[in-house]
């Protein structure tokens, strides 16, 4: 039984402002007629701001909390901007000349610390909103440089040739010629084969150490010769598929082709080490979705027996290699649903680090959590709204939330990561 109650922070969740009720994906508008001024409010989770006209909440992009802005309704609560009375003193120019058509960042019109502060705000609130409780804590930000972060990006192609990314919501193709927020290893080597590809690619991705770089064939209409990738290879220096070593720290972890990795190549390292501050060593330790190693490894070096659970066929391979280079003989590598090989655990471990994807841990691996009461927990999400909706669930089984930290691994995004210490006293 879900003591605390299942709440669903998916995309067609009722969200309640202050006694006004929207829906995100109504289809149909109750906000028609001519555009008059109307205050943006504040920032939420998506990047809009928020705004409100006669008791209907209004979501427009590209705004500013404090703006006056004239909104014209697109469907249900959407807006767009039809005039901007006034500018934030936060606002900025975007030195992006995509910003506002290429649908991959958000904030690029906002000075960066407040872009910071704004996420904070959005994060409680998601507590709050979605979690139905309040953290009183601090909560500690962690950033990096706002450009030039992406150690991985995904290029859509067209079939006329054309490169680029999909503007917001649609799959309209906006070619670039550049990214602002890719690295420059990233950059260099897009200018210089985005030409090579054949004309049946439809998606693929560079990943990059800054010395090495792995292409990867995401979508195709039809296999892509070996001459294609010896053609790139004469181009970029480095250049190579299907896996790369990448290093953090004293680390070195290989990452093959479809292994999640974390892509802001200034704060992976800083991220291992706030999400193990303050740990004790002990026997007993479990890594949960743990991808390649990144936690894995430098939770070897403290705990006497740790078992790291992985379900990607890609990412467990690496890890397993991973371990064999490390030369690490104390952890048990198992390839399972983490919620799956909790239900079969018995013994309580002194810590766990659980670090799932954007749908979060879910019922059944917070009441697995619960039985189990690890001395400390650690989550690093990527998605607020599950984070709240989890961390709820834990907090009735007894958890305490001990500490919060947003580390912003996408500025210039809404998206935000944030990592969470829990203790348990039993």
């Amino acid at each position: 039984m879900w003591a605390a109650g299942w709440l669903d922070p998916g995309e067609n969740s009722c969200f309640h402002e202050e006694g006004v009720s929207f829906i995100v994906n109504e289809t149909e508008s109750n906000a028609a007629g001519a555009p008059e001024a109307v205050e943006i409010e504040k920032l939420v989770y998506g990047g809009s701001g928020l705004a409100r006209r006669g008791g209907q909440v209004l979501l427009a992009p590209y705004v500013l909390p404090g703006e006056k802005v004239k909104l014209e309704v697109t469907r249900g609560v959407a807006a767009r901007v039809v005039e901007r009375l006034t500018d934030s003193p936060e606002r900025v120019t975007p030195p992006c000349p995509y910003f506002g058509a290429c649908g991959g960042c958000q904030y690029q019109h906002a000075r960066y610390p407040a872009q910071l502060k704004w996420k904070v705000d959005i994060l409680r609130e998601q507590f709050q909103r979605v979690g139905k409780f309040e953290f009183p804590g601090e909560i500690q930000v962690i950033s990096g440089p706002g450009y030039g972060y992406r150690n991985r990006t995904q290029f859509q192609m067209g079939e006329d040739g054309r490169i680029g990314f999909f503007a917001e919501g649609t799959h309209d193709l906006v070619p670039v010629k550049d990214c602002t927020i890719s690295s420059p290893k990233i950059i260099e080597s897009f200018k210089k084969i985005r030409n090579l590809f054949p004309g049946f690619v439809r998606r693929f991705e560079l990943f990059t150490n800054e010395t090495e770089v792995q292409l990867n064939i995401l979508d195709t209409e039809r296999p892509v010769a070996k001459r294609f990738f010896e053609a790139c290879a004469e181009q970029v220096e480095g250049i190579l598929s299907p896996a790369l070593n990448y290093k953090v720290g004293e680390d070195v972890f290989r990452v093959s082709h479809g292994s999640f990795f974390q892509v802001n190549r200034f704060l992976i390292q800083q991220m291992v080490d706030v999400a193990l501050a303050d740990i004790k060593n002990g026997d007993i330790a479990f890594d949960l979705y743990c991808g390649a190693g990144l936690f894995t490894l430098p939770l070897a070096r403290r705990f006497g027996k740790v078992t790291a659970v992985e379900l990607g066929t890609s990412a467990s391979r690496d890890l397993e290699m991973n371990l064999v280079n490390a030369k690490v003989s104390n952890v048990r590598a198992i390839k399972n649903l983490a919620e799956a090989w909790l239900a079969g655990v018995t013994e309580r471990p002194d810590f766990v680090l659980a670090d799932p994807p954007r749908a979060g841990l879910g019922k059944q691996a917070v009441a697995e959590l619960n039985r189990l009461k690890p001395r400390d927990l650690v989550i690093v999400a990527c998605d607020p709204a599950t984070l709240a909706r989890d961390l709820a669930g834990l907090k009735a089984g007894g958890f305490q939330i001990a500490n919060v930290t947003l580390i912003d691994l996408f500025p210039q995004t809404y998206h935000l990561e944030t990592i969470v210490r829990l203790q348990h006293d039993a």
